[in-house]
């Protein structure tokens, strides 16, 4: 069975062809800077085969429309007929407490992802014109929705709640709903299988970093708690994101500034977190070089990001009433050895041992980062949320076959 999967961002869809279920990825790309300048399709083929080609793509079915050609073209294609295909999964951010799992596309559903778009301003609506584009392109083949939010589903109200008046929840459901679900689950549990540990017997502490970070905190198979709230910009310390903020400097800011919600709301998404701090990028690479050439605020960016991660780690590690595993994963987790170190350092209080040496040759790949008789096990797990709705997707399709 081939399966495409969609990530659907305001400007850009990324892409992916599996064969499940053997899990075979045969092809995969990026439909970049959609109705911009510039637009273009990067795409690769399972034998290394790649092209970029680039040309006006002016709204997600346009984009749709040019990877669905390049994928059955005979010179860079890895199918002959678009009949080939048997589903289409899609990442949808926000699907509110209206999912614990991932569903089938019906109407009711798109419907529902709809109602969806006012806690979701900036995801739902490019999520739903992957599924608006399907319905037109092939409007004969099944479609699931798998949702950021559907893992998170398992906490508890005192644990998701915030302590504002009720009735805010009940007529608006404002609440903590979490995000990267689909990444914690994933790591999660391959990391045990990794680990060759029982899952539903773990206290598990993932934590994805990138330029979107997240923590979740995962007991017997099921998400406790998680950093990010009713949006994804509280919690850790982000590329562009401010995370934990007083709520009293937020309102402090804006009537000092004058600025309006829009603008606030730009401000603490795009212009805070490590860019913010650091003055230089929102790109870790970027930050740690300046840091290295004695810039103090590129230092001063750093040392905040790990405090927030370590912080959370040890505040998790109180909930779950202990850690058996400490996951790290995304662009940062997988690939930066200094703020693993950093995070998990002075951690020997915890009967965590752990390798210095080894860390700091690790990049994206699947390696345990503590040593032998560790009561806390670390270990780098590169996440693969595609594969998550690749699986869901196929499960989906066959079961209702």
């Amino acid at each position: 069975m081939k399966i495409i999967v969609l990530n659907c961002g305001s400007s850009s869809i990324k892409y992916q062809l599996f064969e499940m279920p053997s899990e075979k990825v045969l092809a995969k790309g990026l439909v970049d800077k959609i109705g911009l300048k510039g637009a273009s399709i990067k795409h690769k083929r399972e034998d290394g085969t790649e092209v970029k080609l680039e040309g006006e793509i002016l709204d997600h079915q346009a984009g749709i429309e040019y990877l669905l050609g390049i994928l059955i073209s005979k010179k860079y294609g890895s199918i002959h007929s678009l009949d080939e295909i048997n589903a289409v999964g899609h990442r949808v951010v926000h699907a509110g407490e209206l999912f614990s799992g991932s569903v089938a596309i019906t109407e009711a559903v798109v419907a529902a992802l709809e109602d969806c778009i006012d806690l979701a301003p900036l995801h739902n609506p490019p999520n739903l014109e992957g599924i608006y584009a399907i319905n037109k392109l092939l409007p004969e083949i099944p479609q699931a929705g798998v949702f950021d939010t559907a893992f998170h589903q398992t906490m508890k109200p005192e644990v998701y709640l915030y302590a504002i008046p009720y009735s805010l929840y009940e007529k608006y459901k404002v609440r903590r709903y979490g995000f990267h679900g689909s990444s914690h689950k994933f790591v999660s549990r391959r990391a045990c299988e990794v680990l060759g540990l029982e899952y539903d017997q773990q206290r598990i502490i993932t934590c994805h970093l990138g330029n979107g970070a997240s923590i979740a905190a995962i007991k017997e198979g099921k998400s406790y708690d998680t950093s990010m709230g009713m949006t994804p910009t509280e919690g850790l310390i982000m590329g562009t994101r401010c995370g934990d903020l007083d709520v009293g400097a937020l309102l402090h800011i804006a009537n000092k500034e004058e600025t309006s919600i829009q603008v606030t709301n730009t401000l603490f998404n795009k212009h805070s977190g490590i860019i913010g701090i650091s003055g230089i990028s929102s790109d870790m690479r970027d930050v740690e070089t300046a840091a290295e050439n004695g810039n103090a605020r590129a230092q001063l960016a750093l040392d905040m990001y790990a405090y927030r991660i370590k912080k959370y780690v040890g505040a998790y590690t109180a909930a779950l009433g202990g850690v058996d595993v400490i996951v790290f994963t995304g662009g940062v987790g997988e690939n930066d050895p200094v703020t693993r170190e950093k995070v998990v350092k002075d951690m020997t209080y915890l009967g965590l041992d752990f390798d210095s040496e080894l860390n700091k040759t690790i990049r994206s790949k699947e390696v345990e980062l503590t040593r032998p008789g560790s009561k806390v096990r670390v270990v780098v797990i590169p996440t693969n949320e595609e594969l998550v709705i690749a699986k869901d997707t196929f499960d989906i399709v066959t079961r209702k076959a």
